[in-house]
């Protein structure tokens, strides 16, 4: 049988499993809303218009970045990962290994719970909970690092039912081929699993400490840059996937390149990510300068799988639009579903990580690393990332399979339209004060950068800027987590799924060029070496005394 939509095989997925996604959706979309609070009032704190006790400042900046960064994410990341396995992945769309994904949801839920509770009763720890914080409060430690074991053995549960449901799949076709988005789905959980691993890695030494059991950890930092950078590159591995699956469901077909090929890019994400961690370690005081030398080189591969799959689906994109008869340099883009809420919230996230992508090649570099590490010229480029490109990119997602749980659309259609360019337009104001106060030095977690007085001028007109960015930024994410939220409590009557675009034929698109995508990249490129070389010309402009160093 054809593959007839994303939304139409979830509509006939069993209601067990559509409860499944639905609670693992409404947990994400909570987790979004807490986390978006949290870290509005810190954007206030920062810009003097709130002012909590300081222990209340670090727990709203350890609320937010736990919630936001951790459960929103790998809640939401969840979910979609089940519904793409189920409908691309099985004829009958239905999950295999059910009870392993219901508990797996349970124990992030569990785990989300804990987190938040140890952060408002002991000592906030901070996302990367560092225990030396812990040592006057170890019960509350315990219990913050447990939520986190909670959330790795969660995640490992749901990406084994995913694993299996594709497994299931494929017996049932008389082992054909898998389709190139659920071997990006296996490809995806198989991260997921490396994750849930480096979770364990990093905290249960952690845990057994606060519990009493084990000595103090001594590489708690090599074990937190290790997950750090896995769980930077997982979402950015799901948001790549979901905007391929979205882009098909969209267009009627998938890459004019074939189905192997987009295998071949999906791969390359287990091939480059894990081992191209190095890069997060560059402050680290022991480290030889072979191993920096090495990171450095490896860091400039980690965008290769992202502009790859760029490559596939914009070209795609426009190639096929051109074989139905667009013309004109960008008169293509007006055969794109602008009329889906998902459409608006993808343009966005491609937008934001061209932007995240540029200043991001400029941290990794080694002798940039320690001049901004510990500025807020970190959370300003991770923004783009976070917000601007996988989090718009996962609500848009869930946007479109609203409609297969409940049978109806979500509410306040054109609300949801509107929002990713109004909290585009908050994050370019957020994220581009922080970079020019990273290169200003303005550090980051700190609450008050104004040093009672004493701080640079620069810094708290930065600081200002960031607050009111950030604020606007919040509450678009939070309007837009809430409209989902009340979408899916709207159960009703299954409504008929709007059908599949008509697409051109791949065997007519392939023959129609499209440049769109290699002169983005081209630009990308050019970006990334302008960037750089602005930031490496400011550096030579430091006193030698700012670099840190003594040469």
């Amino acid at each position: 049988m054809a593959f007839d939509g994303l939304v139409p095989a979830l509509a006939r997925a069993p209601a067990r499993d559509k409860a499944l996604l639905g609670s693992l959706l409404a947990a994400a979309l909570a987790a979004l809303a807490f986390g978006v609070v949290a870290g509005a009032w810190v954007a206030l704190t920062r810009a003097g218009a709130a002012a909590p006790a300081p222990e209340n400042g670090y727990r709203l900046l350890t609320s937010h970045g736990t919630a936001a960064f951790f459960f929103w994410l790998y809640f939401a990341q969840g979910a979609l990962l089940l519904a793409l396995a189920m409908a691309h992945g099985r004829e009958r769309p239905a999950l295999a290994l059910r009870p392993l994904a219901w508990l797996g949801g349970a124990l992030m839920l569990a785990g989300f719970a804990a987190t938040q509770a140890a952060t408002w009763i002991g000592t906030p720890l901070l996302y990367d909970a560092e225990p030396d914080l812990a040592a006057e409060n170890r019960a509350s430690a315990l219990l913050f690092y447990a939520g986190y074991l909670g959330l790795a053995l969660g995640l490992a549960g749901v990406a084994l039912s995913a694993i299996a449901t594709a497994v299931a799949g494929k017996r049932e076709r008389g082992g054909a081929p898998w389709s190139a988005v659920t071997f990006g789905a296996v490809a995806w959980a198989g991260l997921i699993l490396v994750s849930a691993v480096a979770v364990v890695n990093a905290f249960l030494p952690a845990a057994l400490w606060a519990a009493g059991a084990g000595p103090l950890p001594a590489d708690h930092s090599t074990g937190w840059h290790i997950l750090f950078h896995n769980l930077q590159y997982l979402p950015l591995m799901g948001t790549v996937l979901v905007w391929y699956a979205l882009v098909r469901d969209f267009t009627g077909g998938g890459s004019v390149f074939g189905e192997r090929f987009s295998k071949i890019v999906f791969a390359l994400y287990l091939v480059f990510v894990p081992p191209t961690s190095l890069y997060h370690m560059f402050l680290e005081p022991g480290l030889a300068p072979l191993v920096r030398a090495l990171g450095s080189v490896l860091s400039l591969f980690v965008g290769v799988p992202t502009i790859a799959a760029f490559l596939v689906i914009v070209i795609s994109l426009e190639a096929r639009a051109r074989a139905a008869g667009r013309r004109g340099a960008f008169g293509w883009l007006r055969a794109l579903p602008w009329g889906q809420p998902a459409a608006d919230a993808l343009l966005i996230a491609v937008l934001s990580l061209a932007l995240g992508g540029t200043f991001s090649f400029v941290l990794i570099q080694e002798k940039l690393a320690g001049l901004l590490s510990d500025t807020f010229f970190v959370p300003a480029y991770f923004h783009f990332l976070t917000v601007g490109t996988v989090s718009l990119t996962l609500l848009g997602g869930i946007a479109h399979i609203v409609p297969s749980l409940t049978g109806r659309a979500p509410p306040l259609r054109r609300l949801l339209r509107a929002l990713p360019y109004a909290i585009g337009a908050a994050l370019l104001v957020f994220a581009f004060a922080g970079v020019a106060g990273g290169l200003a030095g303005l550090p980051r977690r700190v609450l008050d950068a104004g040093y009672d007085g004493l701080a640079p001028a620069a810094w708290r007109a930065v600081s200002a800027a960031l607050g009111i960015g950030g604020a606007a930024m919040a509450a678009g994410v939070l309007a837009y987590a809430l409209a989902l939220l009340a979408g899916l409590a709207r159960f009703g009557a299954a409504a008929a799924p709007a059908p599949a675009r008509e697409a051109a034929p791949d065997a007519a698109a392939i023959r129609h060029s499209a440049w769109s995508a290699p002169a983005s990249v081209a630009v990308l490129m050019l970006a990334i070496y302008a960037a750089t070389a602005f930031a490496f010309d400011l550096m030579r402009a430091l006193p030698v005394q700012a670099s840190g160093s003594g040469h």
